[in-house]
């Protein structure tokens, strides 16, 4: 028998008990339905994360420190490279280097430290970013209330939450209800805040300490100095950013510009370790954070700056478990999926073991004009694929639609909670093309055993039974 003969007599079949092939079809759907809404939940957690992870800025981010910390990110990196006595030091000269690296769209250092603040002629301590102008754009600062900074070097300055709750004498206890961010920013907008800070200067080892200078030390044919200075700054904005978020520098609860506190010289705990280069003018970093232009070349140029004897840490490097955890959660939401096509199956094997026994004086015939046992059997093949294809497209449209009311219904609750909406579903094309292939392999492997007892009938037996 031809393809094709073989296919209109396989829907002719299905089409005369309908009502029982639609019954086994709609079992198929229900089952393929469940496999794409657990997979397709599991796929759209894994790109929430990962969407996440980018739009914070951490993702294509490589955060560089010196071996001479004597702190390393990994037992790896601890055995690898030279000696902490041998590595170079995070120097700007090093910075400039990582930022002449191809695939790198900037590289600067994270500067950090903690000072005396007055506001209203009130002191207040607290730790104090300096943040790069491409932070403008940064997930952290999408409920920014005020504006960003108007320039790179503007003696401006950004609130934490927290830190503005303090100012305001509002600070709160972990029971009471959060302060709305837009009631904090009204009365500190414009406001102005005085910083006290310490510069460490280098002089010459025959000069003499300046008035108001601390008592100098010499070291290596140099003078170093600490001078006390102010800055006044002006309030613009006011985030809700967590104290606690992976990215060091977002612990800090005030932020002004990169270059304004590159500028003010600040005194830095590696002033204290690597005073050589105040001689030269050349600051001495902790940590040298480098943005790549795509999270694809993070492993490249980790690579290039670990031959320069640096010790790196990237969140591609995090999240290796965190992807091995969604492939862990993907094969179990896959495995539950599939149940129910696994039930389904059962229905298939029932559906045409009954067609054989109403069919067996049909097959009979068949196989007197001239029928081989092959064409039976790919006859129930074909209708077991036909039930399979069917069941899988309307599957998978079903699954589809499970997903969108599941996410509206989400999207809801989030918007009651004052959260913003996400996308928690996703159903790729290669997996409703998987879900029906899946569908149509499920049903022939349903259908091997009543294809192949139908090929057996004896047909004289066949056409004697009524």
């Amino acid at each position: 028998m031809k393809g094709y003969d073989v296919t209109e007599l396989a829907l002719r079949n299905l089409r005369e008990s309908l009502l029982r092939n639609s019954l086994t079809t709609i079992g198929i759907s229900v089952g393929v339905a469940s496999l794409v809404a657990m997979l397709a939940l599991g796929i759209g957690l894994q790109q929430l994360a990962g969407r996440r992870l980018e739009k914070s800025g951490l993702f294509d981010t490589v955060v560089v420190t010196s071996r001479r910390d004597l702190r390393s990110f990994s037992r790896e990196q601890e055995q690898n490279g030279p000696s902490p006595a041998e590595s170079p030091s995070l120097t700007e000269t090093a910075r400039q280097k990582f930022q002449a690296l191809p695939n790198v769209a900037e590289a600067y250092p994270d500067i950090r430290f903690i000072t005396e603040l007055r506001y209203q002629d009130k002191p207040h301590l607290t730790m104090v970013s300096g943040l790069p102008f491409s932070a403008k754009n940064n997930e952290a600062f999408e409920g920014l209330q005020g504006r960003f900074f108007s320039s790179d070097s503007a003696a401006e300055v950004i609130l934490q939450k927290a830190f503005a709750e303090e100012l305001l004498g509002k600070k709160q206890n972990a029971s009471d209800e959060s302060v709305n961010v837009a009631e904090l920013a009204k009365p500190l907008l414009g406001g102005e805040l005085t910083m006290r800070y310490a510069e460490r200067t280098a002089t010459p080892d025959t000069a003499q300490p300046s008035p108001g200078k601390a008592a100098g030390e010499t070291v290596a044919g140099a003078s170093y100095s600490v001078v006390s200075h102010e800055q006044k700054l002006i309030i613009v904005g006011v985030c809700d950013l967590d104290p606690d978020s992976m990215r060091g520098q977002l612990r800090a609860r005030l932020f002004v510009p990169l270059k304004l506190a590159q500028n003010l010289h600040v005194m830095q705990p590696s002033d204290l370790r690597d005073t050589t280069n105040l001689v030269g003018g050349m600051p001495t970093y902790t940590t040298v954070e480098v943005r790549v232009k795509s999270p694809k070349y993070v492993p490249d140029v980790e690579d290039a700056i670990k031959k320069m004897g640096f010790n790196t840490f990237s969140i591609v490097d995090a999240t290796k478990n965190l992807r091995r955890f969604f492939a862990v959660l993907d094969l179990f939401l896959g495995i539950f999926g599939s149940l129910a096509l696994a039930v389904a199956s059962i229905g298939i094997v029932n559906t045409l073991v009954m067609a054989i026994l109403e069919r067996r004086r049909e097959i009979g015939i068949m196989k007197a004009i001239g029928a081989s046992d092959a064409d039976v059997r790919g006859l129930f093949f074909a209708e077991a694929g036909a039930m399979g294809i069917f069941g899988g497209a309307l599957g998978v449209a079903l699954g589809w639609t499970i997903g969108r009311v599941i996410n509206f219904g989400t999207n809801v609750y989030l918007k009651r909670q004052h959260f913003p909406p996400e996308e928690i579903w996703s159903v790729p094309w290669w997996l409703v093309i998987g879900a029906i292939a899946f569908s149509i392999v499920v049903s022939l492997l349903s259908g091997l055993y009543p294809a192949g007892r139908a090929a057996k009938l004896d047909p004289v037996q066949a056409l004697r039974y009524e």
